[in-house]
């Protein structure tokens, strides 16, 4: 006979496997306890166990990341869901689709401060593109759709779900079979793309920013194609140096944490700023100070899939909404304009690029070899996450990324993203090298789960950079209150041992060779690894030293 009830708990677990989710991560709790029962030998999905929710949402934004598909998140109420709005807070501002599932207090408790109760809606309210709780089980199907589309559709974000346990093992009637929902895409309007190609035919500096959240390989495709027939140099924003292979002749650098100088003197020079998928925001801008708003001194036309953001904070000459893909299969189909007049200062700009991005740019920097022996080692399609910490500024000078989805960077700053980042991209691609780079500070935040990597058979790497302090604000410390260190100082456990404690292959190096055989034995070995590169305590940032 055809079943034509089911329990709800099983219900949304065929809704996720029927929008083509293979993968959840999260901390098992009780309030969610018939949904990990319904995930109980199921064929089709599996429940990645992590061992902090923060770890299991960042793990999950890496998966959507790497996958176009929203990553999923469960956890349990009260801690766990306080505990996962760090992950939250990093897929909004990346512009990532993700759905949290939190579980609920029974509905007959609510508002009286039950145990581990919140109030989702206030507490996420900032944070997610929508916030909700199911109370009533026949509507699961509907609520799941609807969270598909909002997390997909225009600015891609987070999605937050309450599920009170007890509405978990209602009985329901079964609806019609689900749809399978698509991204939506979003046609530029032809009289902005005309209005767009005259300037480009006016224009002399014209400079394309690429950024934002969620491209396809397809977009990335097109916008490699506009770039080559156009003759327009390509920079990207802040954490989207994946967004362009770096070896080619059009790429430019990206807008970094701090001012890039030739970057600054370029923009300062570009009479058309055509920004396609970034928010403008304060790193990428400079503290909204190149282009300065509201009316920036270029001309802007900004690409943006949702039109609340084009004009925000900076007024564009033209305005364009769609999503990215879409404009730039638009834009590749043009003839040329004048690519001749263009060329000269794409290939200037390039040299600008190989030059800053040289080890030889740097005097005196023992760091700077041991990355550019990473990017000349590991495969192109190889994966680099980070975290948040100066370490990461030898990454983002000196590696050279060559394949779409291959940098998974947080450009909310957060702290501990790379391991769980890492994890999120070894589930999702496990035929694709990943690395998982972190300082001290930084992997110490969510160092609990190489557990999780260990547990579920993963293959990646961590390169921890350990100098024993907070790095990043240590430099601000002595930019503001010279030799008064207060806060900054660290003591570290002997991390190797750390990582063989939980079965994982470690080495420490303290130089270039040790650096260079540790990675490659960590390569031959496969399964986890952590790499200790040992930091001169005097140098604070590429070239720069405390003294």
């Amino acid at each position: 006979m055809t079943q034509t009830t089911r329990r709800a708990a099983d219900h949304l677990v065929d809704l996720l496997v029927a929008q083509g989710t293979r993968h959840v991560f999260g901390v098992p709790g009780e309030s969610y306890l018939a949904v990990l029962d319904a995930l109980h030998e199921r064929d089709g999905i599996d429940f990645v166990t992590c061992r902090q929710e923060g770890g299991a949402a960042m793990a999950a934004d890496a998966h959507g990341r790497m996958t176009g598909r929203p990553g999923i998140c469960m956890v349990t109420r009260g801690p766990g869901a306080t505990n996962a709005s760090a992950g939250v807070h990093v897929a909004y501002q990346d512009s990532i689709p993700m759905i949290l599932f939190i579980g609920q207090v029974a509905r007959d408790m609510v508002e009286r401060e039950a145990f581990q109760e919140i109030d989702y809606r206030r507490m996420f309210g900032q944070m997610a593109k929508w916030v909700t709780q199911i109370d009533d089980a026949s509507r699961m199907q509907e609520y799941i759709s609807r969270a598909y589309r909002v997390a997909l559709s225009g600015r891609p974000g987070p999605v937050v779900i309450a599920l009170p346990e007890d509405m978990l093992y209602d009985e329901i009637t079964l609806p019609p079979a689900p749809r399978y929902i698509e991204p939506p895409r979003y046609q530029p309007a032809p009289g902005t793309l005309e209005a767009l190609k005259e300037a480009i035919a006016s224009a002399e500096r014209p400079l394309i920013m690429a950024g934002g959240g969620n491209w396809t390989e397809a977009g990335i495709a097109a916008l490699q194609s506009f770039a080559e027939t156009q003759g327009i140099p390509v920079t990207v924003s802040l954490r989207s140096q994946g967004l362009f292979n770096n070896d080619h002749p059009n790429y430019a650098g990206h807008f970094a944490v701090g001012k890039v100088p030739y970057l600054a003197e370029a923009l300062n020079e570009t009479d058309l700023l055509i920004a396609i998928g970034p928010r403008l925001g304060e790193m990428t801008t400079d503290g909204y100070t190149n282009p300065k708003p509201p009316v920036p001194a270029q001309r802007l036309a900004h690409v943006f899939p949702e039109p609340e953001e084009p004009g925000r904070v900076y007024e564009p000459e033209i305005a364009l909404i769609s999503d990215t893909e879409s404009f730039c299969k638009a834009v590749a189909a043009w003839e040329p304009i004048a690519p001749e007049r263009f060329a000269p200062r794409c290939e200037s700009l390039r040299a600008a690029y190989k030059q800053f991005n040289a080890v030889t740019s740097v005097n005196n920097d023992t760091l700077a070899p041991l990355y550019k022996h990473l990017s000349d080692t590991v495969p192109s399609d190889a994966i680099m996450t980070n975290g948040a910490g100066n370490y990461a500024a030898w990454l983002h000078r000196f590696h050279r990324y060559r394949t779409p989805r291959s940098q998974l960077a947080p450009t909310s700053g957060s702290m501990g993203y790379g391991l769980p980042a890492a994890i999120g991209a070894a589930v999702a691609t496990p035929e694709r090298e990943v690395y998982a780079l972190a300082g001290d500070g930084c992997f110490m935040m969510t160092c609990q789960e190489l557990a999780t990597a260990v547990h579920h058979g993963l293959r990646l790497t961590v390169i921890v950079v350990n100098n024993a302090r907070y790095g990043t604000i240590r430099v601000h410390q002595e930019r503001e209150f010279p030799g008064r260190v207060s806060g900054t100082e660290m003591i570290n456990p002997d991390f190797v041992a750390f990582a063989k404690s939980f079965g994982a292959g470690a080495a420490r190096a303290t130089d270039l060779d040790g650096f260079a055989t540790a990675l490659e034995e960590a390569r031959a070995r496969g399964g986890v690894n952590l790499i200790e590169i040992v930091q001169d305590r005097d140098l604070l940032a590429p070239g720069k030293r405390l003294g």
